[in-house]
């Protein structure tokens, strides 16, 4: 299929990037952090997450940006153990959503086995989130069990492929640099059955991603950090950022 879900469309699929860069633009509402006991990063509701973890996920993900200046240095670590803190704790509430629901998620991976993230990846969901589909299994898990309960109407794929001409010329068309807005014949796309279960499975895997940031966000907001380990983007903290 040549079309992805994420151009001009349906509601569902145009506002797909938009939906799920503010579903992770700010933490969820509560408390930023607390005085917590030694060794404790945060607690997740009410349960305490060892700092060890994020040490350990510290130690095998490289800084992303090179950085010279010692103040800078210092707060661009200060940060990054804020970002790891975030992936431990996406990583724990998903296991716990997943045993709520019974699913199994295979074997954690190791530090030492963090996946690549691919860039476009972090482009469409966010650092941390991108972060933690390459780390945690039990959030792999949950999202595929999020879209697979997405429904997709056949209204939908249709208004999809009918307002996007453009992702379904057929080569002959795309060589012969035909616009696609422009008064094209019927030959030159290709025919809405060969295309129709890629342009469903896109859009089910939109309505997903969006399901899976609805529940992050109400999940995250029975977490409490403690000092160091508040969300990057929480503006309560002096290293305060934003960045995707």
């Amino acid at each position: 299929m040549s079309g992805h879900a994420h151009g001009r469309g349906t509601e569902s699929a145009a506002h797909t990037h938009t939906a799920e860069k503010t579903a992770h633009a700010h933490p969820a509402d509560g408390p930023a952090h607390t005085h917590l006991p030694d060794g404790v990063a945060a607690l997740v509701h009410g349960d305490a997450l060892a700092a060890a973890h994020v040490d350990a996920l510290l130690r095998v993900v490289p800084p992303r940006d090179p950085v010279t200046r010692p103040d800078a240095s210092a707060r661009a670590e200060r940060q990054r153990r804020r970002w790891a803190t975030q992936v431990v704790v996406v990583d724990e509430l998903a296991r716990r959503a997943c045993a709520e629901r019974g699913l199994r998620p295979p074997e954690e991976v190791r530090p030492a086995q963090v996946l690549a993230v691919a860039e476009e990846d972090v482009a469409d969901l966010g650092s941390i989130v991108a972060a933690v589909l390459a780390h945690s299994p039990a959030a792999r898990v949950l999202l595929a069990a999020l879209e697979s309960e997405q429904d997709v109407p056949e209204s939908a794929v249709r208004d999809y492929y009918d307002r996007n001409p453009d992702r379904f010329l057929t080569p002959d068309a795309l060589r012969r640099g035909v616009d696609p807005f422009g008064g094209t014949d019927t030959s030159d796309h290709l025919p809405y059955e060969g295309v129709r279960e890629g342009v469903a499975h896109e859009l089910r895997r939109s309505a997903g991603r969006r399901a899976f940031f609805a529940w992050l966000d109400r999940a995250r907001a029975g977490v409490v950090y403690a000092a160091g380990h508040e969300h990057p983007g929480d503006p309560s903290h002096p290293d305060h950022e934003h960045r995707h």
